[in-house]
């Protein structure tokens, strides 16, 4: 018996499909996070972090994102219609610190492996996932129903959280 493609392949070696296979579908990358910088007088994207600082968390999840099956509606179109949103790819998997430590690309990057909830680990289903509450389901609030400016107080630790 063979093992699966992720016990055998890195994520630099998988195929386009492969690569997809990977996503968990947790949809914590849907988040918008910040980082603390009081040097900076306005928000704006970043491709890297400092020693000293660290990203934060909110539960302000993007307006695209069908917070029930954890998918974004408009997943082909989204970098498109939503400019800030960051497409992780095999050529900027090295800035993989924006992502949270549960994610399975950031897992398997950094040796870790598939955690236990996984659907490819569950016959391809979400449920596990869910009921181990590690994806956005029931804890978040659409971006357009916020003001943003205020996102301090929607700071949120849960997508923290890494299981096994």
């Amino acid at each position: 018996m063979s093992l699966p493609y992720w016990q055998t392949k890195t994520l630099e070696q998988m195929t386009g499909a492969e690569w997809e296979g990977i996503c968990d579908g947790c949809a914590k990358c849907c988040l918008h996070k910040f980082i603390d910088d009081e040097s900076v007088d306005e928000a704006e994207p970043t491709t890297h972090i400092k020693a000293d600082e660290q990203i934060h968390y909110t539960n302000i999840a993007c307006g695209l994102l069908n917070t029930k099956t954890c998918s974004c509606t408009q997943y082909a179109k989204r970098t498109t219609l939503v400019p800030d949103c960051v497409k992780l790819t095999k050529d900027n998997l090295q800035d993989i610190f924006f992502m949270p430590p549960s994610c399975s690309y950031r897992r398997l990057h950094e040796g870790r492996g598939l955690p236990s909830w996984h659907p490819l680990l569950n016959k391809g289903k979400k449920t596990a996932m869910h009921l181990a509450g590690m994806s956005v389901r029931g804890k978040t609030v659409a971006d357009h129903d916020v003001d943003l400016e205020q996102f301090e107080d929607y700071i949120a630790l849960w997508p923290l959280h890494d299981l096994d």
